[in-house]
């Protein structure tokens, strides 16, 4: 796992000093049932996009807030990535998208029943968002609600 001290110097800098967004916390969702009849659905920072969705706009002030649905049956090696950050080492996940977005995980653990199911979607959202308001107050909801759309009744978060 990288450390701060890892980073340019320009980032290290910027990770000091920058005017991180506070939130109260509030209890979350509580999972009702057992996780072997619960639907998973994955939302990753991957800045993963299918070959004819249009890539994250790197050009965003604040950061592309946008969000792309991956659907359960994608071939994962068909997945780009957009991602903004020079600091972020894609490396891993453009070796194995299982690490970010574990579609292949999941369908084994829904076969053996670890879990009931696997949504039919999934959401992929850009990281290195600086300015998440227009990400709290429009995106996120939106897709909150088609994860409940889609019956979802826990999400696994992975950041990148």
């Amino acid at each position: 796992m990288a450390s701060i001290s890892d980073l340019k110097l320009r980032y290290r800098i910027l990770m000091r000093t920058y005017s991180y967004r506070t939130y109260g916390w509030r209890p979350g969702a509580v999972l009702e049932k057992p996780l072997s009849e619960a639907r998973l659905a994955v939302v990753t920072t991957a800045a993963f996009h299918l070959p004819d969705q249009p890539a994250f706009d790197e050009s965003v002030t604040g950061g592309d807030v946008s969000y792309r649905v991956i659907p359960k049956k994608t071939a994962l090696d068909s997945l780009q990535i957009a991602h903004k950050s020079d600091a972020f080492d894609s490396s891993g996940i453009e070796t194995d998208k299982n690490l970010a977005l574990p579609l292949d995980d999941l369908a084994d653990m829904a076969a053996t029943g670890r879990i009931g199911s696997v949504s039919p979607r999934h959401f992929s959202f850009m990281g290195s968002i600086p300015s998440p308001g227009r990400l709290t107050s429009h995106s996120a909801p939106e897709v909150a609600g088609l994860l409940k759309e889609d019956g979802v009744d826990a999400v696994l978060l992975t950041p990148v």
